[in-house]
């Protein structure tokens, strides 16, 4: 066992557990951090049913123990008590590693992709949960846990830094619905997004276009990033850099194009029902979420068919919707980045909350600057990069009136404008 209390996966058992040994096991690509891991072989040779832990590149068994794991890449510690009963198979955990192993994510498919891998990455992309991924929650709960019951450990990590909120809209202030233009956020979720940012500086970070996604939201006291992060302005007051209003708008030039598309792709879906074009200013969203299944193919077809002249644009994937982009190397996690090198401190604690693919790019960042912490939006296990978890929009809401009484009862943090309380 790693005796380096400083090591990203050390590990100090609280309670003498039965037994506690390491298994083989292959592994993603190293990197920086963690990865997931896919078992090649679980054994136990001792009778009972063990407890299973994997963490990077080691994995803990043991009938029963508490464990705390710290983190080294973002200072947090995380207490678990791990308590499995005796029914608990490691092979059924092997089994879950190497199922939920979906395709990979579909960040640019070529005019030459074929479309049988196109409709099975849009079926992977919001799969229906079967009756044995209750038995997998709890696994993918240790190495997630919920941001709620880890809040006092997240608020202590932060302390001396300037927290700053970043929010993804659909499915993380609103609930997913099928027609996304009623994807209405509730009046008690707008004022607990108002007073977060009247003492962090708080962006909204969506795939839609800035100018809608300002409509459902109403409050001109944050920062906007729509289109997947090309589309940036800044609040007109408050939480900013100097005098400077802040602006940025990459794929400016890419508009003409975006618009054209945008047109064709209106005349060769409407035919289908159910289908939705959105136009977000610089990318544009093809929803399927109320199409049958049996013309998904139909649709993707059809996709395909307008983009595969205009080489500049790549299409990458959502929750049942499918984007447009330029293919510049832009995305919410160079939003993120961009805004953060915005605000007047560099010793900032951000915190990163989205439900949707697209909202991994920005806990990439977070990950690899080994800075702040993502937090996921999901009731069902996925492979995340964010460390933490909430199930629903309501979650969320609860968390961000968290933060604002964690800072009523103390301003241990930096603030660049004078605390309320």
């Amino acid at each position: 066992m790693d005796s380096n209390p400083h090591s990203p996966c050390h590990l100090r058992l609280l309670s003498p557990p039965s037994f506690v040994f390491f298994l083989s096991a292959t592994s993603t690509p190293s990197s920086s951090s963690p990865s997931p891991l896919f078992f090649t072989s679980i054994f136990h040779p001792f009778s009972g049913s063990p407890g299973l832990f994997a963490l990077g590149s080691r994995v803990v068994m043991t009938n029963q123990a508490n464990m705390v794991i710290s983190d080294a890449k973002s200072g947090l510690t995380r207490a678990i008590a791990v308590a499995l009963s005796e029914s608990f198979s490691p092979q059924l955990v092997s089994q879950y590693f190497t199922r939920k192993k979906l395709l990979k994510k579909l960040e640019s498919y070529g005019n030459d992709a074929g479309i049988n891998a196109f409709l099975d990455s849009m079926r992977a992309s919001s799969p229906t949960r079967r009756s044995s991924d209750a038995e997998h929650q709890d696994s993918w709960t240790l190495r997630h846990p919920s941001a709620l019951s880890m809040f006092e450990e997240i608020m202590d990590a932060s302390k001396g830094k300037q927290i700053v909120v970043f929010l993804d809209y659909d499915g993380t202030l609103s609930p997913i619905v099928d027609d996304p233009d009623r994807a209405f956020m509730t009046s008690e979720m707008r004022e607990a997004v108002r007073d977060v940012a009247k003492l962090f500086p708080t962006a909204i970070v969506s795939g839609r276009c800035r100018a809608k996604v300002y409509n459902f939201v109403k409050l001109s006291e944050l920062y906007y990033a729509g289109s997947h992060g090309m589309d940036i302005k800044g609040p007109a007051k408050g939480h900013r850099k100097g005098n400077q209003t802040v602006l940025c708008q990459p794929a400016r030039k890419f508009l003409p194009m975006i618009d054209e598309v945008y047109k064709c792709l209106i005349e060769k879906i409407e035919h289908i029902p159910g289908a939705k074009v959105e136009n977000n200013k610089f990318c544009l969203s093809v929803h399927y979420r109320c199409v049958e299944e049996k013309r998904w193919g139909e649709l993707a077809d059809q996709v395909k068919s307008v983009i595969k002249d205009y080489q500049q644009l790549r299409l990458s994937q959502g929750r049942k919707v499918l984007e447009i982009r330029p293919t510049i190397k832009w995305d919410k996690g160079n939003a993120l980045e961009f805004l953060l090198e915005s605000l007047e401190t560099n010793d900032v604690f951000p915190v990163y909350i989205g439900d949707d693919r697209t909202d991994e790019d920005a806990f990439k960042v977070l990950r690899n600057r080994g800075q702040g912490i993502g937090i996921l939006v999901s009731k069902s296990p996925k492979e995340t990069n964010a460390p933490y978890t909430l199930k629903e929009p309501s979650e969320v809401m609860q968390f961000l009136k968290g933060l604002v009484e964690w800072k009523k009862r103390g301003c241990p943090c930096p603030c660049p404008c004078p605390c309320p309380y």
